[in-house]
């Protein structure tokens, strides 16, 4: 059974750039939903995946029964994403970008505002619900954007190393429609740190 993960900081440590309240409610609401219709869709599937760990699951949904397979596909994706999610972010931020990765920021995408560019726009062009990511494909660094809770995992397009989500609920209670806002202050919290261990895991 997968378990809802703590965040890593409180609700409201992401202020004045995510509030506390949206932060609540994504956490506790939605997140905790999407591990529990996972698990129930496990359940039903039987006992041949029972213990099997999420990564195996969305990278390999053709293991799923078809019955059960969308419902992991939505939910299993949905509990992955969110869990790397909250790990990407911290109070303050962080500057902690390593030699590495700046490296492959400046050599694949044209140096950090090429990044934020390439990036605002796919999290901008995503029509509906979805998210934006930086992943690295073989430690070649490229963004791209995927709809609902799809991960590049699931077409072995990349590792994900950096992540925005970009449905409603990720911002609305504060910036209401203005998604453009939304992406601007988020930059304000990347924890580098992170992103740059998981770029050092794809080498």
């Amino acid at each position: 059974m997968f378990t809802l993960p703590d965040l890593p900081y409180d609700f409201s440590a992401l202020e004045p750039y995510v509030d506390g309240s949206t932060m609540e409610i994504h956490h506790g609401k939605h997140h905790a939903a999407y591990v529990a219709n996972l698990n129930q869709a496990l359940e039903q599937a039987g006992a041949e995946l029972a213990g099997a760990p999420l990564e195996y699951l969305i990278a390999g949904l053709g293991r799923v029964p078809e019955a059960q397979r969308t419902a992991v596909r939505n939910n299993g994706g949905g509990h992955w994403n969110h869990s790397l999610f909250w790990r990407l972010m911290c109070k303050g931020g962080d500057a902690g970008v390593s030699a590495d990765l700046a490296s492959a920021i400046q050599r694949d995408l044209g140096g950090f505002d090429a990044l934020r560019e390439a990036f605002a726009k796919a999290a901008l062009t995503r029509f509906g619900s979805g998210w934006a990511w930086l992943v690295s494909d073989n430690g070649t660094l490229r963004v791209t954007s995927t709809a609902n809770q799809d991960s590049p995992l699931m077409d072995d397009s990349g590792t994900p190393i950096l992540a925005l989500d970009v449905w409603e609920h990720a911002y609305y209670l504060q910036y209401q429609n203005r998604r453009a806002d939304y992406i601007e202050a988020w930059w304000k919290v990347v924890n580098w740190s992170e992103v740059s261990r998981l770029h050092q895991s794809t080498l």
